[in-house]
């Protein structure tokens, strides 16, 4: 079911690089297990039994699955894939036609013996898995669609150009919710509320259960709104917030920790939002993300445009309640989210707008990178202390469960963007292969020097700075070589020169490990031969002399304050 790695794969990736099948590759293995998530939500919810998970949350859970079914039996031909053994999405499924309508908040049951038949997609994609009550979803498997990935019926692979324009098959509205970066998320957050995750749950709020699983009622009325679909439901706005995730957010009135039923109407493109005692939010979808409103309760999502011309927008989510982690530590180098006004969002437009150039002026292969891979930013507030305007004063991550997804307080400048990308995305990239293949089999004990690190690192945490210090170091040093003023040219040798030093002071710690695995030896192999080219062009005397004596002072305070004993 999950997607294998071919050597070409492994190998590409080990150069911090990655072309569209392999980039494919990540993409349609994390979307597999995006959708098996949502399988074990779906599994837990039916059988955590009613202490916790109440009856009437199961019930409204197996109405909002029928509803996705429904929108994915009447979705737009431009959508559908044919496949040569049946099924599908938009395939003809037994149980009937549905009627498009849904009035009244009561949907009907999830229809029994809606089985489909869905081909196996390109490299052991998952086939259908059965919704809440038995029914099969069809649409509940890998997208497809991203670059260089094969088609059934004899599809060909997308080229490299289009991987970098951005050009891909439509999306079905279905799809494009249950695949979004914050599905990973809110599975993990739910499961946790069930019972079927990881960490104690017997002192969590006992309402959690019931709340999590309203939230997919919120993606389900999404996606029929989108697909023009027309109903009303009730939805459950949490501390006086409903979040509608690509359209925007409504602001009840409510306040603290209490719930608020919200009716939702959607006939033509028209949203009817009614809340207990307060006038109607009447919201008009816009094509893409955002709706709009006259109504301030309502706040509008909002979308940055695509990288390159055809690609598509990269959402700038201030809204999404699973966007951050919900409770428990956070990364002590980690701001937390932050809603964004007017001058705010201009400001990163202003930016976003550089970014591809800088990308691109780093190899064609990042800007390819950022466009397949990038599928959300979410905003973070500015880190204590920090200066604004200063890139030093910046803070970013990516979390392992929301692939697809950057964290990023505002950058200062394009350049400084552009490499917040690449590092990110090379963690992004590594995570992924981590799950497909086991590179290496050390423990988790924080024993290593890492001279961009105060403290001791595991070996994991080793190779993943190692890995995307890299890519940056490649990134500087393309950018020095492409510059025409020498202001530039000097700011990137600096770069480059201590990102190179600083993988070269973790190089043999990583390559002498016992712990690597056959294909991780490989792997680390071709680390070291991008850092070996790199080698080849180095940077002018004077970064270089700079770039060893940062280590060399970062490895002295580092003995100094991790010395055995101490």
């Amino acid at each position: 079911m999950l997607s294998a790695v071919p050597e070409r794969a492994l190998t590409e990736l080990g150069r911090t690089e990655g072309g569209p099948e392999t980039l494919g590759l990540l993409v349609r293995d994390q979307h597999t297990r995006r959708l098996l998530l949502l399988r074990a939500v779906l599994d837990a919810a039916e059988s955590a039994g009613p202490g916790v998970c109440p009856a009437a949350a199961l019930t409204r859970l197996r109405e909002d699955w029928a509803l996705l079914e429904e929108v994915e039996r009447l979705e737009p031909s431009a959508h559908r894939r044919v496949r040569p053994h049946g099924g599908g999405p938009g395939a003809e499924r037994p149980g009937g036609r549905a009627s498009g309508l849904r009035d009244g908040s009561a949907r009907g049951p999830v229809r029994p013996g809606a089985a489909s038949s869905v081909s196996e997609g390109p490299a052991g994609s998952a086939a259908a898995f059965a919704g809440p009550g038995g029914s099969a979803s069809a649409f509940a498997r890998p997208d497809d669609s991203a670059p260089g990935t094969g088609r059934s019926g004899g599809s060909e692979p997308v080229s490299e150009g289009d991987a970098a324009s951005g050009n891909r098959p439509p999306v079905s509205p279905v799809r494009a919710l249950l695949l979004h970066p914050f599905i990973g998320p809110w599975a993990r957050d739910t499961l946790r509320a069930l019972g079927s995750g990881t960490g104690p749950r017997a002192d969590r709020d006992t309402r959690e259960p019931a709340r999590a699983l309203a939230h997919f009622g919120s993606l389900a009325a999404v996606a029929a709104a989108r697909a023009g679909v027309s109903y009303a439901v009730r939805l459950t706005a949490h501390d006086g917030v409903l979040t509608l995730p690509s359209l925007g957010a409504l602001r009840t009135g409510g306040s603290g920790s209490g719930d608020t039923e919200v009716g939702v109407v959607h006939r033509r493109g028209r949203l009817t939002l009614r809340r207990p005692g307060e006038a109607d939010v009447v919201v008009r979808l816009q094509s893409g993300a955002g709706a709009w409103s006259e109504a301030a309760a309502w706040t509008s999502a909002y979308a940055l445009p695509g990288l390159v011309p055809g690609s598509a927008a990269v959402p700038l989510d201030d809204l999404d309640p699973y966007r951050t982690a919900r409770g428990g530590p956070r990364p002590d180098t980690l701001s937390g989210p932050v809603a964004l006004d007017d001058a705010d969002r201009k400001h990163w437009l202003h930016i976003w707008s550089g970014t591809a150039a800088a990308l691109g002026l780093g190899g064609e292969r990042r800007l390819a990178e950022a466009v397949t891979l990038l599928r959300c930013l979410v905003p973070l507030s500015a880190p204590p202390g920090s200066v604004p305007g200063r890139a030093a004063g910046s803070c970013s991550g990516t979390r392992r469960e929301a692939f697809g997804a950057v964290l990023s307080s505002a950058p200062a400048t394009a350049t400084a963007f552009a490499a917040t990308l690449v590092h990110e995305i090379q963690h992004a990239k590594l995570a992924a292969l981590s799950d497909m293949v086991t590179l290496h089999h050390a423990g988790p004990e924080a024993r290593h020097f890492a001279p961009w690190r105060p403290d001791p690192r595991p070996y994991d945490g080793l190779l993943q700075g190692a890995y995307s210090h890299l890519a940056l170091a490649d990134f500087f040093q393309r950018g020095a070589l492409a510059a025409t003023l020498p202001a530039r040219r000097d700011a990137a040798w600096a770069q480059h020169a201590r990102y190179q030093e600083q993988v070269g002071a973790v190089l043999p710690a990583l390559v002498g490990s016992g712990d690597l695995t056959v294909r991780g030896r490989r792997f680390v192999d071709r680390m070291v031969e991008v850092y070996e080219r790199l080698a080849e062009q180095p940077p002018p005397r004077g970064h270089a002399a700079r770039a060893t004596a940062y280590v060399q002072a970062a490895r002295t305070l580092w003995a100094r304050r991790h010395a055995p004993g101490e």
